[in-house]
């Protein structure tokens, strides 16, 4: 599986073959979906948090007697069903995250980076680097006509990183930090030759 190698001008400087084992898999919509879920999951803060009966402030003693006032027996103020009370069942601080198995994981990454390459949505940079302004940057993008891209480079060069952060929907990560979520809330994934390689390397 042969792809072009491009410059950040759109120039071909060469090809490279695609490993097959990453790029050439059926995607299952199936596992993406279940690593999406479980990214989120685990990007949840969990700090939503309530108030029950026993925190709210207010008296404990019993609001009048049990018997005889023909009234429905009560036994406190911070019961929920008063204005003042506790709520039931509310929301505490915990944690939203779950495990999920790493063979998963790797299935759901592999799939998104085959997804792309199914759907000509893969380019191969030869670098990432040796551009520091956001208005240089652009301007070179715009050859690829890259509305929403998301660039992989095995250590991300500081001044492109500089570079990138003021552009809408363009986004730069290093191969360590790859992951479906990210791939698939861009349109076009962008790789570099670097990237590639560390790629295979984790993916190995």
């Amino acid at each position: 599986m042969e792809i072009e190698v491009r410059t950040l001008d759109n120039s071909v400087v060469g090809s490279l073959v695609l490993p097959e084992h990453i790029f050439a898999i059926a995607p299952r919509s199936d596992i993406m979906a279940r690593v999406v879920h479980w990214q989120l999951a685990k990007r949840r803060a969990g700090t939503h948090k309530v108030k029950g009966m026993g925190e709210v402030s207010g008296t404990t003693k019993k609001p009048y007697r049990q018997k005889g006032t023909g009234n429905a027996r009560q036994g406190s103020l911070r019961a929920p069903q008063y204005r003042t009370g506790g709520i039931v069942h509310g929301p505490v601080v915990r944690d939203h995250g779950y495990d999920l198995p790493k063979k998963v994981r790797r299935l759901g990454l592999l799939s998104a980076l085959s997804q792309k390459k199914q759907e000509s949505k893969l380019i191969v940079l030869d670098s990432a680097s040796g551009v520091e302004k956001t208005s240089e940057l652009a301007k070179k993008l715009k050859n690829f006509s890259l509305s929403s891209a998301l660039i992989i480079d095995h250590i991300v060069d500081e001044g492109f990183s500089r570079a990138v952060r003021n552009l809408s929907r363009i986004d730069v990560i290093p191969v360590i930090g790859a992951n479906v979520y990210d791939i698939l809330n861009h349109e076009t994934l962008v790789i570099t030759r670097a990237g590639l390689a560390g790629l295979e390397e984790r993916l190995a």
